[in-house]
């Protein structure tokens, strides 16, 4: 039998703050999003307060206060390098792990036929994870993706699990399909679970008891490739998982927004540098980078303007310096002057593929191989040194554009100026 597994960090980015301020451990937590405006993480204190996701700060302002909620601004330079520290150790437990996101890792278990070794590896990398780094981790491992996600929000909300819940039997499988909502099924989604809910579809099992024929009908492939993760037939290939079709770089600025050129276009070249990065972290190239910015539609004292250029590439890239140019010209193109406050800008490629198979043009006037060297150095020396310390010069210093964060924490791991002192 194929067997799968789903590490999840438990309420991750909270989990990363209390890592360094261990007197927050069983104690209200949120982190805020750009600019501090939503709520996107909260500790399971903050949850039994009622906070919910996505919640505007200012209106739980003085709930938060009132019940001493530690708030943080978003630590994004932190929480990548706590991550890495999490992939890395349960890495050395598994060796075919397949990182989904910042906090979560697929594992393919299909080479492992002792159940007993199985549980017991699975409790000592998790034990392992949360000794070493401090993250809490929760283990899910069923016969498909979609069941072992499953399995591990069990494992995260029930203790007596340990941090490892299996769904290997069709008994523990009917079990976890009854106790689960539709809503809450990976691969289902919002605009789903509320069509399900009109027929009668509120649990996972009440799903399972639909006809093939009815959900083919009724939902896209997707839907019917859940439809059979959950009867346990594994249909979700780990190559699907591997790398984003689209990624996305966007910030909403403080105040009344940006009216200067300099400054959106500084943001703009940030946004690319990000999203170019991204792509070398996970080996693909784009073919199409799309550029926006837009004015606040809630103000009525000033004129609207929305920019949004779609520039398509002749050969792919994840190139910084060529990723960042050309959104930078896009943007030039599309501006018209400074009577405009751009409240939100951001850069999104897309068309994306792997970058081992780019198909070249004739008439290319670049050095892809010279690029590709200076890109990977440059990749190194920021590695080593810090965040953005090898920069394109349009990116700028001073970071005019740079969102609000009052309660950001310092960048233990990788500021040396940020490393923790202990007094004896």
């Amino acid at each position: 039998m194929d067997l799968f597994g789903l590490a999840d960090c438990n309420n991750f980015y909270c989990s990363c703050e209390r890592v360094f301020h261990p007197d927050l451990r069983d104690k209200p937590v949120i982190v805020l999003s750009n600019n501090d405006g939503c709520v996107v993480a909260r500790s399971e204190e903050s949850k039994r307060l009622g906070i919910k996701m996505g919640e505007p700060f200012y209106q739980i302002r003085e709930m938060v206060e009132k019940n001493n909620v530690a708030v943080f601004s978003s630590n994004y330079n932190l929480y990548g390098d706590m991550s890495r520290r999490v992939m890395s150790l349960l890495s050395s437990f598994f060796s075919k792990i397949n990182i989904y996101s910042i906090d979560e890792a697929f594992i393919d278990l299909s080479e492992i036929k002792d159940m007993e070794y199985l549980m017991n590896i699975s409790h000592k990398a998790v034990k392992s994870i949360d000794k070493g780094v401090g993250i809490p981790v929760s283990l899910g491992i069923a016969p498909t993706k979609t069941l072992a996600k499953m399995a591990s929000v069990f494992a995260k909300k029930h203790k007596g699990y340990n941090g490892v819940c299996l769904i290997d039997t069709d008994e523990k499988r009917e079990k976890a399909l009854k106790l689960f909502s539709i809503g809450d099924v990976w691969g289902i989604g919002r605009k789903h679970s509320k069509r399900l809910e009109y027929y009668g579809v509120k649990t996972a099992w009440d799903f399972t008891q639909k006809s093939e024929g009815w959900v083919r009908h009724e939902m896209s492939i997707t839907g019917l490739r859940t439809w059979k993760e959950l009867q346990g037939e594994s249909c979700i290939e780990s190559e699907e998982l591997q790398y984003k079709k689209s990624i996305c770089t966007s910030r909403s600025f403080p105040n009344q927004g940006l009216n200067r050129i300099e400054d959106v276009e500084e943001a703009v070249a940030n946004f690319a540098a990000m999203c170019s990065k991204k792509l070398r972290e996970q080996h693909t190239v784009c073919q199409s980078i799309i550029v926006f910015a837009y004015t606040s539609r809630f103000r009525d004292d000033a004129p609207l303007s929305y920019i949004h250029d779609v520039v398509n590439l002749e050969v792919p890239t994840n190139d910084m310096q060529e990723i960042v140019s050309i959104a930078v010209k896009a943007l030039k193109r599309n501006w018209k002057n400074d009577s405009y406050y751009y409240k939100k800008a951001g850069v999104v490629v897309t068309n994306i593929s792997e970058d081992s198979a780019v198909q070249g043009s004739l008439f290319d006037t670049v050095d892809r191989d010279k690029q590709s060297a200076l890109s990977k150095v440059v990749d190194e020396i920021n590695l080593r040194n810090g965040h953005d310390m090898v920069r394109v010069a349009v990116q700028g210093r001073d970071n005019n554009w740079h969102i609000k964060n009052e309660y950001i924490s310092k960048q233990y791991t990788t500021n040396i100026k940020d490393i923790l002192v202990v007094k004896v």
